[in-house]
């Protein structure tokens, strides 16, 4: 049953009240918005226009086309807002641009980034001296221009190389990155419930991206159990997320990139070696050699795994492992591409179970990263008893010492070491290791050696006995709902 509330704008704040800063000055503007697809950059824009009463809007998405389809869908987008002029060019579209953005327009392209392909590049030359004309008459211009994309080092490109011909030219930037876990938990109060196990499994697969819960809000399962949210947004044959990840990043690749993202998908913090290794155990070595720069083009062009290193490594350690930056993209890949594409052949409830199971698997090491936001988001708000003075990450040596949260507080001379387990029960057990390695992190950072060592265990739940047998052991027990007091 969907909630009888209905969908309202949630979070994102700060970039909204920076944006209806923009729009009310009522000047020339080009405002460049990047971000991952789906992670709230139109709707961001609609409510601040209707926020700041612009009337005249004009939007449209850029298709990855050639020049005859990039016109055709625009004189698409003219006709559904209502303006009668036409164009039959690029050239015509940039001028187009001009005159309504002097008339107090704001015209919004999205998908930008395809005009770094070469079939279509000309168009930002043919717009830089529109831009050039309007921001010489700023202050007669009541109108804007807003570029949004979804690839960064296009957008890059683009927008902000020297030799690019719409270098400088940008007056805003916007970057939105996912909801935080506050805005989260606002959704779910209104339209569901903030328990622990609710909080984790969605954030595990949509992370801070508002469309997904929408999706799941307009199916009507935001509130429901594990499977049956599966089944009405992955497993029927109108799921709005079965075919997500194919249309939204995977038909972006081309190579052997899905193979890497296979592979660290189902072993998050492997290494640049284990990856070599893999890539060789199934292409041979000349496949191996290749890693680098598939590495290289994931993390850079498409932004799409991140090498991480532990807690006060210098930037070139060789101690850095790789993760894929997405929930939804790591959780597609590591329990849910397979049993999706195979609905047609097999019963649908066993393959639904089959990725219920991984994704249990996968919530083991998304807990880890859910602790370190809440950590950071509350020390932010001047929330909880641990302000942060360093990024909140873990720390792992070549002599098999990990710990999976190191917390640092310069000012009080605290460092407070964490042990995280989806499963409570299995918290005691990991308490000698961490102290363990909490002894040699010490050893091998002397500085920390005279400040007030804390040690906590998380879990989405953890009950009474569990608390009580913890603090026997010196260890604070801190589960979700701790975590998320004040948020």
């Amino acid at each position: 049953m969907v909630s009888n509330v209905p969908w309202a704008f949630y979070g994102r704040r700060s970039e909204l009240e920076q944006l209806q800063r923009i729009l009310e000055r009522r000047r020339w503007f080009f405002l460049q918005i990047s971000g991952r697809r789906r992670i709230g950059k139109t709707a961001l824009i609609q409510e601040a226009l209707r926020a700041a009463g612009v009337a005249k809007t004009l939007y449209i998405q850029i298709p990855d086309s050639d020049p005859s389809g990039v016109v055709a869908a625009c004189n698409g987008y003219l006709e559904t807002f209502g303006l009668d002029t036409r164009v039959s060019s690029l050239g015509e579209l940039a001028q187009l641009i001009g005159r309504l953005a002097a008339d107090g327009y704001v015209v919004a392209l999205d998908e930008f980034q395809y005009f770094h392909r070469k079939q279509i590049a000309d168009f930002c030359s043919l717009l830089q001296a529109v831009i050039d004309d309007l921001a010489g008459r700023a202050d007669q211009i009541g109108g804007g221009l807003i570029v949004l994309g979804s690839l960064h080092a296009e957008m890059t490109a683009l927008l902000e190389d020297r030799d690019a011909p719409l270098y400088n030219r940008t007056t805003d930037t916007l970057e939105l990155g996912h909801l935080d876990i506050g805005s989260i938990l606002e959704m779910l109060r209104v339209h569901a419930d903030d328990d622990p196990a609710r909080l984790l499994f969605l954030w595990n697969l949509f992370e801070g991206v508002p469309k997904f819960y929408r999706d799941a809000y307009e199916q009507g399962v935001l509130h429901a159990d594990r499977k049956s949210l599966l089944r009405s947004l992955f497993f029927s044959s109108s799921s709005p997320l079965r075919n997500e990840a194919d249309n939204w990043f995977l038909r972006e690749l081309r190579g052997r990139y899905d193979m890497v993202l296979q592979y660290l998908a189902k072993h998050p913090g492997c290494n640049n070696a284990d990856i070599e290794a893999a890539m060789a155990n199934v292409s041979g070595p000349g496949e191996a050699r290749q890693v680098g720069g598939y590495l290289k083009i994931l993390t850079e062009r498409y932004r799409m795994i991140e090498r991480r290193l532990p807690i006060f490594a210098p930037a070139k350690a060789r101690s850095g492992r790789y993760y894929i930056r997405d929930n939804f993209l790591r959780a597609w890949l590591s329990a849910l591409q397979r049993p999706v594409s195979a609905v047609a052949f097999r019963p649908a409830e066993g393959l639904i179970d089959q990725a219920d199971e991984r994704l249990a698997d996968v919530e083991g090491f998304a807990l880890e990263d859910l602790a370190g936001q809440l950590y950071a988001e509350r020390s932010r708000l001047g929330v909880g008893d641990f302000p942060l003075s360093e990024r909140i990450r873990g720390y792992w040596d070549r002599a098999d010492v990990e710990i999976d949260l190191v917390a640092v507080n310069e000012d009080e001379q605290r460092i407070r070491f964490g042990t995280c387990r989806r499963n409570a029960d299995k918290l005691v057990g990991s308490i000698e290791p961490l102290m363990r390695s909490a002894e040699r992190f010490l050893v091998a950072h002397p500085r920390f050696q005279h400040w007030n060592a804390e040690y906590v265990a998380i879990a989405p739940k953890i009950d009474r006995a569990a608390r009580d047998e913890l603090k026997a052991h010196g260890v604070t027990a801190e589960d979700l709902f701790d975590l998320v007091t004040g948020l």
